[in-house]
């Protein structure tokens, strides 16, 4: 299969592949998505074999208008409306209960809820319109590598196994949307995002921000909760003090593999780097890092044979709550050994 790269002028024949039941890559504020028309069970199905995901790993559906959402979903409560008149269209996912049989199970994981979402991004807003049809949209990569923040990066991992690529340039957050799950008592954050725990709460009241993951044997509501994600093929250790970054480069330079560094220029401005040693920039602070933190891991993942990747944390507050999440499973949970 040939897979067509369509500029944005050519949103009409992407829309075209989906309601052909193809598969079309999009565009949104966060990361590249992975669209199939989420009421043709078929092309939900192709998109699982296309990532190589597990199939009780549910998707998230996007739309257009809230009115698709209440077409699946029961009534929308007060709180789900506020929320969806603030922050959409916007990096918020929102699962809610769903009306009986109103989606497959092949989108859902089995559950009874589903993720809902519409996006800030205008051309996947119009491909969403003109396909008519709701479109699931995990991450456009390979399932378990770092999410893409590129056309390219799309490209890349599915070449060959989808029909195209809407390309609107580079995503403007570099993160996953914020995940909130307001099919429980208490709304309760499964996935951080650059929606903040703050910012939902000035909206909705107390939010519950403290169940990202799930054991081995039940269903996530929500990506990301269950499986390893964002992982290159370089081991990824998380800099919990910037200070240690200088102990990082001594113990590269008496190794003759290469270490990819990825911290602030701050950081980086203050090290002498050995040739072993490459580093790539995060910006000025949590803000621009948590935009560049995929396309960090793809550059050593792509371009540089490195054996291990050294990269900065962040305290773990507003959006520092979604970079280390994301910076953690990339990691496996492995944090830099300054005494080593």
């Amino acid at each position: 299969m040939d897979t067509i790269i369509y500029q944005s002028n050519e949103v009409p024949a992407a829309a075209a592949q989906i309601r052909a039941g193809q598969l079309v890559a999009f565009p949104t504020e966060t990361v590249y998505g992975l669209g199939a028309d989420a009421t043709n069970d078929r092309a939900v199905s192709h998109v699982y074999e296309a990532k190589g995901r597990p199939s009780d790993n549910p998707l998230i559906v996007h739309v257009a208008d809230v009115e698709t959402v209440e077409k699946f979903a029961t009534p929308l409560s007060d709180s789900v409306k506020a929320l969806m008149k603030h922050f959409w269209p916007g990096p918020l996912t929102i699962i809610l209960p769903l009306k009986p049989g109103a989606l497959s199970k092949t989108v859902t994981g089995g559950l009874t809820t589903a993720a809902f979402r519409m996006p800030d991004n205008q051309k996947t807003l119009e491909l969403i319109r003109t396909a008519g049809v709701p479109l699931v949209g995990p991450s456009a990569n390979t399932s378990g590598k770092p999410s893409p923040t590129l056309a390219q990066h799309v490209y890349h991992d599915l070449k060959g196994k989808i029909a195209g690529i809407l390309d609107d340039g580079p995503t403007r957050f570099g993160v996953e949307s914020t995940v909130i799950d307001m099919s429980v008592a208490m709304p309760t954050i499964l996935r951080p995002g650059a929606v903040t725990v703050e910012a939902l709460e000035a909206v909705i009241g107390p939010v519950k921000a403290d169940h990202h993951h799930v054991s081995k044997d039940e269903t996530p509501k929500a990506p990301g909760m269950k499986y390893k994600h964002y992982a290159p093929r370089a081991q990824v250790e998380i800099v919990d003090d910037p200070a240690d970054f200088a102990a990082g480069v001594n113990q590269a330079s008496a190794q003759a593999d290469t270490v990819g560094l990825m911290a602030t220029d701050e950081v980086l401005s203050q090290l002498s780097l050995p040739a072993n040693v490459e580093a790539f920039s995060l910006g000025a602070d949590i803000v621009s890092a948590s935009h560049l933190l995929f396309a960090g891991l793809r550059h050593f993942d792509l371009e540089s044979n490195v054996s291990l990747i050294l990269a900065q944390g962040f305290e773990p507050r507003g959006l520092g709550a979604a970079y280390m999440n994301r910076l953690d499973k990339s990691a496996g949970g492995m944090h830099f050994n300054s005494e080593q």
